[in-house]
């Protein structure tokens, strides 16, 4: 299998390839489950594109808490099923599909009631311990352990001992969402997807009932091509409704958006060497390890303003560090936060009671003749929702393809980056004296790339200024940058210092001081002008000053509406 760098070059291809013969199948949206389902289809054999009208991962699939998990609190709601069938693909991510990206993190959750409180909870996570085993797939987590107050504030000192009488440890997993998400279109790459970031479909095409393809946009040199496919498959999230509109249509259900928001601050802001789960009186609340940060969320509120940037209010940081601070022996205040992050959660709201109550769960439906709907779910799930998304339009092609479509097989097909891992990192001393790297900038590439590492370490070899530190942003290396524009799909400033890097949430200048360094590196790939790389870099200020002014104001319709101070970049070959 070819590693399949998603270049310029490449992505122009695609563009061409898709228009130029019928596909199989095409996928709208590159998140983490049109990623997913072009992977999905593209290794049954099947002839796939996949356009975004973004960046990959720009939407939900980058805006997440970045765990890979069962939901504890689903078992509370004795949906059995679809904790079960979350811990199951947790256990194959850390296994198998993404062993470089997906790692356990510990969590400790504070016991405030007696007897009855240890017992309860206790129980809840013994359950979840006995479901992550029966899978098959649950030997790279530890069991969870009972703590006494003292245990528990010798794992997290923080802790206020008035906070907890005693505590519990168990164990999930994490991820880097948007590099994840990026690694399965690029996979689906590999495996012969035909994938195009950037690339906005403006019309879903007819003909009688049946839906026969799209004409796409591509943004970034104005043309429109017309690609047809067999089936279309909208993956769009929080977008789905707007999809579906374009053959007037909503369906049997539709997408509701709650906005989720997490705040960044330094890991030596709260000592501790575990995660945390807090109860709210709305959710639970969580602090999680985030290499030398912490994340903290997450809200759960309505929005029904702009999708593409939902902006976190004053009252929504409040909120957060409002509950934190409830167990935290010194208090964090606005001064602590690096970082803010929105997301919005694709909330299935049907049109009957037997649709609505499936909230975190998915849908996937034939809305028309041609047209595959897969919505709701949760990050977890992805892999199922991709194959049953794909299974549905597998039935659609029954009747015209001339061979038998087989099964799913994503449940044994590793992403690039995931075989070699491990072997990699037993050497990883050996690769710090072989390119001359730190040993830790190693792990840090190791578990960002995965067995992809060699390519980056190859540019840095090619130019060992690539090997140093980017200005303002001392965790990244300059070859990052150039690897996310010639290998990664990154088209844009914001594309890298948001999504194929964290910066923008990880420094306290949220990537300003970083921004032209980075300008620079990416414009020799991208073949930029002066005119467009300082058009880049003016962007990026502007979307960090909206986003400081939006974190100022006291509700969501002032935020959003300071947020919208800052446009999409637009490509100067467009014209505007």
């Amino acid at each position: 299998m070819r590693t399949a760098p998603l270049s310029p070059q490449l992505r122009d291809a695609a563009l061409e390839e898709m228009a130029r013969d019928t596909l199989d199948v095409l996928v709208i949206g590159g998140g983490v489950v049109g990623g997913g389902a072009a992977l999905d289809a593209a290794t049954r054999g099947l002839r796939v594109g996949l356009v975004e009208a973004r960046d990959y991962a720009s939407g939900t699939s980058s805006r997440s808490s970045k765990l890979i998990h069962g939901g504890l609190r689903y078992l509370e709601m004795l949906d059995f099923r679809l904790v079960a069938e979350a811990l199951k693909e947790r256990g194959l991510m850390l296994e198998t599909l993404a062993p470089h990206l997906v790692k356990p993190v510990s969590f400790v959750y504070p016991l405030k009631g007696r007897v009855w409180e240890r017992a309860y909870a206790g129980s809840g996570v013994a359950l979840y311990d006995a479901l992550s085993k029966a899978s098959g797939h649950g030997a790279g987590v530890p069991l969870h352990r009972h703590l006494t107050r003292r245990g528990a504030r010798r794992v997290v000192p923080s802790l206020r001992k008035d906070a907890l009488i005693g505590a519990l440890q168990y164990y999930d997993a994490q991820v880097d969402d948007a590099r994840h998400t990026m690694f399965l279109s690029r996979t689906a790459a590999a495996y012969g997807a035909h994938v195009a970031s950037r690339a906005r479909v403006t019309q879903l095409l007819r003909e009688g009932e049946r839906v026969t393809g799209a004409v796409v946009h591509d943004l970034e040199s104005d043309r429109s091509f017309t690609i047809t496919a067999r089936q279309v498959i909208n993956a769009t999230g929080v977008w789905t409704d707007d999809t579906q509109a374009m053959v007037g249509e909503r369906g049997q259900f539709h997408v509701r958006a709650s906005k989720g928001i997490h705040l960044v601050v330094p890991r030596d802001r709260i000592r501790s060497s575990s995660g945390l789960i807090l109860r709210t009186e709305k959710s639970v609340l969580f602090v999680i390890p985030w290499g030398r940060h912490w994340l903290i969320g997450t809200t759960d509120t309505d929005w029904e303003l702009d999708k593409a940037h939902p902006a976190a209010s004053q009252g929504d940081i409040d909120y957060l560090l409002r509950h934190v601070n409830e167990v935290l022996e010194t208090p964090l205040t606005r001064a602590d936060v690096e970082g803010v992050y929105a997301g919005l959660r694709p909330l299935l709201a049907g049109e009957s009671d037997s649709t609505s109550k499936l909230s975190r769960e998915h849908a996937v439906a034939h809305t028309v003749p041609g047209l595959v709907v897969v919505a709701g779910g949760k990050y977890t799930t992805y892999r199922i929702m991709a194959k049953d998304a794909v299974d549905e339009a597998v039935h659609g092609l029954d009747a015209t393809h001339d061979r038998r479509i087989p099964p799913c097989c994503t449940e044994e097909i590793p992403l690039l980056g995931a075989e070699g891992y491990t072997a990699l990192w037993n050497q990883r001393h050996l690769l710090a004296e072989q390119s001359g790297l730190h040993e830790v900038r190693v792990e840090h590439l190791l578990n960002r790339y995965g067995s992809l590492t060699s390519e980056v370490l190859e540019l840095i070899e090619a130019d060992p200024s690539l090997g140093e530190p980017l200005g303002g942003a001392e965790d990244y290396l300059r070859a990052e940058v150039v690897y996310a524009t010639t290998h990664e799909g990154a088209r844009h400033l914001d594309d890298v210092l948001t999504r194929r890097t964290r910066i923008s949430i990880e420094t306290f200048d949220r990537g300003t001081d970083s921004c032209r360094e980075a300008a620079e590196l990416m414009a020799p790939v991208l073949g930029w002008t002066q005119e467009q790389m300082a058009r880049e870099v003016e962007h990026y200020l502007a979307r960090v000053e909206a986003e400081r002014e939006s974190q100022q104001m006291p509700d969501d319709a002032t935020a959003d509406a300071a947020r919208k101070g800052a446009a999409d970049v637009v490509p100067i070959t467009t014209g505007s």
